[in-house]
């Protein structure tokens, strides 16, 4: 394996001639995905990798200035890609991945047969006719938090994104992820995500999106996924679950695994 592989845990799973590229977002690590990968191995190649940052992640690999934008977690993606050979791949991004799957596609759209988005929002701040969920001073808040006590600030993020109590077992693991994370990068990760700023790409996608979210979501107000599919410029289809929490596939698998599996198959061209 490559350098990029390696730093970022890469593994190839099943056997089809077809790739899948499962990417999770913040605050997990490629386990997130152990409920959906059972399903895909008779068909498709899987490769599963760990956003650099994760807990599973090589701290000393972390760079604080090209990780500081999503631009360098996309540049991480195509890199991965490249020391693979992956010509062509269907997408699957969680949360802020979603977002860097869509900066990677614009600049190699030959390298994406589809992008599915799970929880996906291009600006969390809101602004001015736009409701992504936060004002500053609710992040402002957020990242004090992080610095100051990132254990403490854990417990109580943990089951607000998740859509349940500290007893669950998505709650449980998604805390077990959540604190493996260096506090110091936890933060800086934080800050990219919930401060970025894509409503000016949207434009520039060419790759069919598939744009799947969850009903109740916390980070993510259900309205994104219309607002994702009137701004992108590429084919889009939006499905909205039945779920609750930022992680449904953690939290309620037997719903998401048809659903995406599903959108795997579907091409929404020819469903028009």
């Amino acid at each position: 394996m490559g350098i990029a592989a390696e730093a970022h845990n890469v593994k190839i799973l099943g056997s089809g001639s077809e790739f899948i590229v499962l990417a999770h977002g913040f605050g997990t690590d490629q386990s997130l995905w152990k409920h959906f990968v059972p399903y895909l191995l008779d068909d498709y190649r899987v490769i599963l990798y760990d956003n650099m940052g994760a807990g599973t992640t090589n701290p000393d690999y972390f760079d604080f200035e090209r990780h500081s934008s999503l631009e360098g977690y996309a540049s991480d993606l195509l890199s991965i890609l490249e020391e693979l050979y992956v010509h062509s791949c269907i997408f699957v991004g969680h949360s802020v991945s979603a977002m860097i799957g869509a900066i990677a596609s614009i600049s190699r759209p030959d390298l994406f047969t589809k992008l599915i988005m799970v929880g996906a929002s291009p600006r969390y701040l809101n602004d001015v006719d736009y409701y992504g969920g936060f004002e500053q001073e609710d992040l402002n808040q957020l990242f004090d938090a992080i610095a100051s006590n990132y254990k403490a600030w854990c417990c109580g993020f943990a089951p607000l994104a998740v859509g349940g109590d500290m007893d669950s077992v998505a709650v449980q693991e998604f805390s077990r992820t959540l604190f493996n994370m260096r506090p110091d990068i936890a933060l800086i990760v934080a800050r990219t995500i919930f401060q970025s700023d894509m409503r000016q790409i949207l434009s520039l996608v060419t790759v069919p999106c598939h744009i799947i979210q969850a009903e109740k979501d916390m980070a993510v107000p259900v309205m994104i996924s219309e607002y994702l599919h009137q701004h992108l410029a590429a084919d889009s289809i939006v499905e909205v679950m039945a779920t609750d929490g930022h992680l449904p596939q953690l939290s309620s698998p037997d719903t998401v695994i048809p659903v995406l599996l599903k959108h795997i198959h579907l091409d929404i061209e020819a469903s028009r």
